[in-house]
């Protein structure tokens, strides 16, 4: 069959097309799937005994070294809780280096004497793991004959249990390391520079007065940019299938010059997936927030609430997992790579970063008087000290061959690193630089010319967003890292950077 011919059958396939079979009822809300599926603080509460429970939080919510002993008795209520889900099987999930999620499952039935089977969950099966790791990249840490890798439970990023029609599995995060504890994957690293930013974070507070300061977290919102095509579409073309974007062809008399795509009217087939898929994310406990079209044809986003860093870099792996699946079952195809479609905008994931606690919130708002504000100036001269002096390490977070196809390439952002504060904030940097500073730019308010409309205040520390280092009244934002990463990546080389970065503010302070 010709490509033409290829082309027009696949054309009356799109317009045969049937919406699948709504799978939710429209008096059914958002708050009563949310988490469903995730062995959550609620259902950890319920379940383990109460020192059990209070041992477990102290790990996630305060730092405090994992106590081994509890183990058993976490195994016992989450393979109790996932048998109630449905769950056959069970899965340490890991992020190995090569980019994409990783699993080994294994059954919850344990053979028994008398020809019967029992279901089984010990806490050293939930401590640790043993999946080969061989056939992972390593650079070069080990010989063959030292292949064998680990698994290790990640208590701080919750279990959940992910259904599928021949049965559902319960996934338990883990990180990935060597037989001698080199790590394997992105999670080890994100952890280890979590646990090194809090420190010099934590000292530094002390120094403003704050003696015994709740544990300082990473919060991450990654905003994910996709594309949806029809699979009828994608099939036809070898080069979609095997490189994941397109190699040769005609350019369509009309990409996006129009820019009528951009926030427009979200198709009702594309509307009934983002539905579908923000229903399956909201029982895994994943805060889907915002969707909207975005500037190419056939291109959109999604943006969930930030949540803490590692959570939100397991959430990023996840959603993108769900997307692809749930595109499926309406006729689509979801692509992720940076670049797909010659002659039309890329794609790529924003990483908004920021860090606090409970308490004081994050260290990164400068308030309404920022030159007044020693604490946000100590931590944003980290950020921009780190970003100086990392800049390369910030710029191969982001690198890969699908990314620098996109980055400088007529798209924002520029293949470089830089910083841009808003107007305030450069303003108060600049009378620092001079002596002291005194004052802060207020904030205006906008002359529309219609007396019927609101008031709408001007932000005078707004940066431009497509600044590939931003740092403004919102979190510190990276809108270059790559679309198909793992956002463990990013988020863990910018904690890494602003602990060093602290590091030197706190010798010097």
């Amino acid at each position: 069959m010709s490509g033409n011919a290829v082309r027009l059958q696949a054309i009356k396939d799109v317009e045969a097309y049937t919406p699948p079979v709504v799978s939710f009822t429209t008096d059914e809300t958002p708050g009563e799937v949310f988490g469903a599926n995730v062995f959550n603080k609620v259902v950890m509460q319920k379940r383990l005994p109460k020192l059990v429970y209070k041992s477990v939080m102290a790990t996630i919510e305060q730092g405090k070294p994992l106590d081994p002993m509890v183990a058993d008795a976490v195994a016992s209520a989450m393979k109790d809780w996932a048998l109630e889900k449905g769950a056959t099987h069970y899965a340490h999930v890991f992020y190995p280096l090569t980019g994409l999620t990783a699993e080994k499952h294994d059954s919850f039935l344990e053979p028994v004497g008398d020809g019967s089977a029992l279901a089984e969950f010990a806490g050293k099966t939930l401590i640790q793991g043993e999946p080969d790791a061989s056939s992972f990249p390593n650079g070069g840490l080990r010989n063959t004959f030292e292949a064998r890798g680990y698994t290790g439970w990640d208590v701080t990023s919750p279990a959940y249990v992910l259904e599928n029609p021949n049965g559902n599995t319960l996934c338990i995060p883990t990180v990935f390391v060597s037989m001698t504890g080199e790590a394997l994957d992105h999670k080890t690293p994100l952890l280890r520079s979590q646990q090194a930013m809090g420190f010099h974070a934590e000292r530094i507070l002390k120094l403003f007065g704050h003696d015994d300061p709740e544990h300082i977290v990473s919060f991450c919102g990654p905003e994910q940019e996709y594309f949806l095509i029809d699979r009828h579409f994608f099939l036809a073309r070898p080069d979609l299938l095997n490189a994941g974007r397109t190699l040769f062809g005609a350019k369509p008399p009309k990409g996006q010059e129009f820019d009528d795509h951009y926030f427009g009217a979200i198709p009702e087939r594309v509307l009934g997936f983002m539905m579908d898929t923000e229903r399956e994310l909201f029982k895994l406990g994943i805060p889907a927030k915002t969707r909207h079209n975005e500037v190419a044809p056939g291109q959109f986003e999604i943006a969930p609430m930030f949540e803490r860093g590692n959570i939100a870099a397991d959430h990023q792996q996840l959603l993108m997992t769900t997307f692809k699946t749930i595109a499926k079952k309406h006729g689509m195809e979801c692509l992720f790579h940076e670049k797909p479609f010659d002659g039309v905008n890329g794609s790529g994931k924003h990483v908004n970063f920021s860090l606090g606690n409970s308490e004081l919130g994050s260290l990164l708002v400068p308030g309404d008087n920022p030159h007044d504000n020693a604490q946000f100036l100590v931590f944003c001269a980290a950020v921009i000290r780190a970003v100086h002096k990392y800049a390369g390490l910030l710029r191969a977070s982001v690198a890969s061959a699908t990314n620098d196809h996109r980055l400088g390439a007529n798209e924002a952002p520029p293949a470089i690193i830089s910083i841009f504060l808003g107007d305030q904030l450069a303003d108060v940097f600049e009378q620092i630089a001079k002596g002291a500073a005194t004052s802060s730019k207020d904030k205006g308010t906008m002359m529309i010319g219609a007396d019927t409309l609101p008031v709408l205040p001007t932000d005078p520390g707004r940066s431009q967003p497509y600044e590939p280092i931003c740092l403004h009244r919102q979190p510190f934002r990276v809108p270059r890292a790559r679309i198909a990463a793992n956002s463990q990546r990013p988020d863990g080389h910018h904690q890494h950077d602003h602990g060093r970065g602290l590091g030197l503010h706190g010798h010097r302070t």
